[in-house]
């Protein structure tokens, strides 16, 4: 049986994260503002154009480090195309908005990606040694990694960080 599978045989569905504050709309207009159809985006950013159609249509939420790739070829930043408000983010919305995805943020700020997801979620203390690592590797003032990680931790349970 694979990793893949569930004891039945049939294949288990992977969750992935809703990535917050993603526009649908907003990365359609950047792409059309670039002049550039879904199938020459994705030729160009080296995604599957299905893949951008499918974000464009609101079918389903880009991974980090596709999205990344798709905004780098349109010419604009993520930001453009992730609208979430500075004092409502958590700490893996400052990670998503810099293309990070949590390995990647890890290498960078020397922190274990399990360090990382926990942060971002809100289930471990956020020891000063690490706030200053994360801080620095998601180029943010600590206060404002420390009050995003508050924001994440004192969430409504059940609502996604």
């Amino acid at each position: 049986m694979s990793s893949d599978e569930d004891f039945s045989g049939r294949a288990r569905s992977v969750s992935r994260r809703i990535m917050r504050g993603f526009s649908p709309d907003s990365l359609r207009a950047a792409r059309r503002a670039a002049g550039i159809s879904q199938v020459e985006a994705a030729r160009v950013a080296r995604v599957g154009a299905d893949t951008i159609r499918r974000w464009e249509q609101g079918e389903s939420s880009p991974q980090v480090d596709l999205l990344a790739k798709v905004t780098g070829a349109l010419g604009v930043e993520i930001a453009d195309v992730v609208h979430i408000p500075e004092g409502e983010r958590y700490p893996g919305d400052w990670r998503v908005l810099l293309g990070l995805t949590q390995p990647q943020l890890g290498a960078k700020a020397g922190v274990a990606t399990q360090i990382v997801s926990s942060v971002e979620r809100g289930v471990i203390s956020l020891s000063g040694n690490v706030a200053v690592k994360l801080a620095a590797a998601l180029e943010i003032p600590e206060s404002e990694l420390r009050a995003s990680y508050e924001r994440a931790r004192n969430r409504p349970a059940g609502a996604p960080a």
